[in-house]
């Protein structure tokens, strides 16, 4: 038997899933978790009622919050990502040669613990040896982390409700670029175009206050209902100019990145450009 999951974007407007079985429902300290097997997207992965991932286009995200701030770095070597508990920024960041260390920070254990048990083409990398796994709050890391460490930080955050509240503030941003080396980039999600359009203006200006180069980029995400966006805070690279490096034995096996889409994705509608 089956039957129709609904996430509700605004009160007349959502996406769907028609659901073969649930898989999962669990409450951690944090959130509650559920794993459903769906008819057209293999599993997916719920958060309090949101949509995290699917199975089939789940590369559209991990492909577009990743490779466009490494590929605007020239030797992204150490990298910080806040939540990603399901695995898939860690494995793209992994493709990159340049890489000698991932530091996964996730505040919610059970998040890692179950993406493991059902989503292994996501997690394949969070045993590799470069990767280091801290189940702690990201938030309170970055102030007591070292200075000027890291090449990168992604912040592959949920919206900002509940735990993930604070990772849209100017003092987490302010600890970001005090933890970032001076050619350091910082990339966040910022939400969808189209109902957060005042969540991103916000992201983007507060960035815009503590780095000397921010942009919003976007990609097509088909689970979260159509366009997203990404913030970018950079210290000296202009990720709107392209790729500073390249490195076709990445992006031939990927399945949305390419070097046209990098340039592409800062071309903002005009209802999206006139705020940010």
């Amino acid at each position: 038997m089956s039957f129709i999951f609904f996430e509700n974007y605004t009160e007349g407007w959502g996406t769907f899933f028609r659901i073969k079985e649930i898989l999962c429902h669990k409450e951690s300290k944090y959130q509650k978790i559920e794993i459903f097997e769906s008819w057209d997207h293999g599993k997916v992965m719920v958060i309090d009622g949101a949509v995290m991932f699917t199975e089939k286009d789940e590369f559209t995200y991990h492909e577009m919050i990743v490779h466009v701030p490494m590929f605007s770095h020239p030797n992204p070597e150490r990298i910080l990502v806040i939540g990603g508990g399901d695995g898939g920024t860690v494995r793209e960041i992994l493709k990159h040669d340049t890489v000698k260390e991932v530091l996964l920070v996730e505040i919610d254990e059970v998040v890692i613990e179950l993406a493991e048990k059902y989503f292994p083409q996501t997690t394949c990398e969070l045993k590799n040896p470069k990767t280091k796994i801290l189940v702690r709050d990201g938030i309170e890391f970055l102030k007591e982390c070292q200075e000027a460490y890291f090449d990168l930080i992604i912040v592959d955050s949920t919206d900002p409700v509940g735990p993930a509240v604070g990772l849209f503030e100017s003092d987490f941003y302010n600890a970001c670029y005090r933890a970032l080396k001076d050619d350091g980039i910082l990339n966040v999600q910022s939400g969808s175009p189209y109902f957060q359009k005042d969540l991103i203006e916000k992201v983007k200006n507060t960035i815009s206050m503590i780095f000397p180069i921010a942009r919003v980029y976007i990609a097509g995400v088909p689970m979260y209902g159509g366009l997203w966006s990404f913030t970018i805070g950079s210290k000296k690279y202009d990720p709107k100019m392209g790729p500073v490096r390249e490195d076709y034995k990445i992006t031939s096996n990927l399945k949305y990145y390419n070097y046209d889409i990098h340039r592409g994705a800062f071309a903002l509608p005009n209802y999206l450009r006139k705020g940010v």
